[in-house]
């Protein structure tokens, strides 16, 4: 196996799994044992998440030292996240008018799932607003964030802490030291945790097909081809775009994300890749600072593929009803989609809570959202692709709009790459 590559083992596991999982459909015995072997490699990535973040930040905001940069770093980041995620949203919304994907089809046809336990949530979600995602921002207690996991507080308290250790120079440097042989450490730490994760996508995706099996595709198949297409679209031609304009290629960068991508895919989970995209992002020639600012601030500010679904399944809901949705109350659904989706990566079941806040506001049943929960994952794997690349390619922009890319070290690591394929 080690000769072989990361992303043949994880196919090798991603096929496996889907041939145990269709061979004992409807088996809750097999989906017991399956389920603990992808749980704990999901906790494994969890578990080193936030020091790598904390101690990655702490260093590179350490060496920038200077808030008046820091800020403006900031400031750039979010409103390229603001935009990019406006045009996700609108394709989203274009797809969804041209394609129909919910026209034709009998309610009764559709399977449903309880959606109870995210009601209270997508409550609170539907009426906090763009100030309310700001102020959690700030944490009250930040060992408390750091163990629930919550990014956003923990990147503002690294950012704050960052700064006071350049400030006070000399004095600094132990912290420093300290922070870089964390970060160095957990790196290593994840290149060990990524030779699991064939066997996590094993049991992960053998879950999936053992409880919903292949069935429950065909009555949602037009949903789930909009989506891709969509979601395609929007990597080769928004993303391609995007990477032109800062003389960057969207194909090179996927070339060197191969094994995130389909690490991402077949787990539905960012946070597995986040370790890599780092240090990847690092090698391609984005500085530290930036790199250890922007990916784990787009977790939850650039859900470019999580918002265009939005977009898509909210209209779709609406088709299937038999609701008309008039062009004043689609604009609104972009504006209340620009709000909901931010800050909501650290909430179980995010996409689900958005879309459940999303639609009760614009006067779609909500009880709908329950139709397409059995699909969920099928396309939760597609908008997990374009949220990393999505992230990935918001480091370069930014970078090249500092004038921080590092242009002769991206060559060799992308000829690094080449070689390597």
């Amino acid at each position: 196996m080690k000769k072989l590559g990361l992303a043949f083992q994880i196919l090798l596991g991603l096929v496996l799994g889907i041939a145990i999982g269709a061979a004992f459909y409807g088996n809750p015995v097999v989906a017991s044992y399956l389920q603990p072997i992808g749980d704990i490699f999901i906790r494994l990535i969890k578990m080193i998440v936030v020091p790598i973040v904390f101690s990655s930040l702490v260093v590179g905001v350490a060496g920038v030292g200077d808030i008046k940069q820091v800020g403006k770093i900031g400031g750039k980041t979010i409103l390229y996240f603001e935009i990019v995620t406006t045009v996700a949203i609108v394709i989203g919304l274009v797809v969804a008018n041209v394609a129909h994907p919910g026209s034709g089809i009998n309610i009764q046809q559709l399977s449903s799932v309880s959606i109870e336990k995210y009601m209270n949530t997508a409550e609170t979600v539907s009426s906090h607003g763009f100030a309310d995602t700001f102020l959690n921002i700030v944490p009250t207690n930040i060992f408390e964030s750091l163990s629930k996991g919550d990014l956003l507080a923990v990147i503002f308290f690294s950012v704050m802490f960052g700064l006071g250790v350049a400030a006070i120079g000399e004095k600094g440097k132990p912290v420093l030291a300290f922070c870089q042989g964390v970060a160095d450490s957990m790196f290593w730490v994840t290149n060990q945790i990524m030779k699991l994760a064939p066997l996590g996508v094993f049991g992960l995706i053998g879950v999936t097909v053992s409880k919903f099996g292949v069935a429950s595709l065909i009555p949602l198949g037009k949903l789930v081809i909009s989506v891709y297409v969509a979601m395609i679209f929007f990597i080769f031609v928004i993303f391609g775009l995007i990477g032109k304009m800062c003389g960057s290629s969207i194909i090179s960068l996927m070339k060197i994300l191969k094994d995130e991508i389909i690490l991402a895919y077949t787990t539905a989970s960012s946070e597995a890749v986040l370790p890599k995209l780092m240090e990847k992002m690092e090698k391609y020639g984005c500085p530290k600072a930036i790199t250890s600012f922007v990916i784990p601030t787009g977790y939850s500010f650039n859900l470019d593929g999580s918002t265009l679904y939005q977009a898509i399944a909210a209209l779709f809901i609406a088709q299937i009803y038999g609701i008309n949705l008039p062009i004043a109350t689609q604009i609104n659904l972009v504006f209340v989609l620009m709000v909901t989706s931010k800050g909501m990566a650290g909430v179980p079941g995010a996409s689900f809570v958005v879309l459940l806040a999303t639609v009760g506001s614009v006067g779609i049943p909500v009880e709908g959202v329950a139709f397409i929960a059995g699909i969920d994952r099928i396309v939760d794997m597609a908008r997990t692709v374009v949220n990393i690349i999505g992230n990935s390619l918001a480091v370069i922009v930014i970078s090249k709009w500092e004038g921080k890319y590092d242009t002769e070290k991206g060559k060799k690591y992308l000829n690094v790459i080449k070689k390597a394929a």
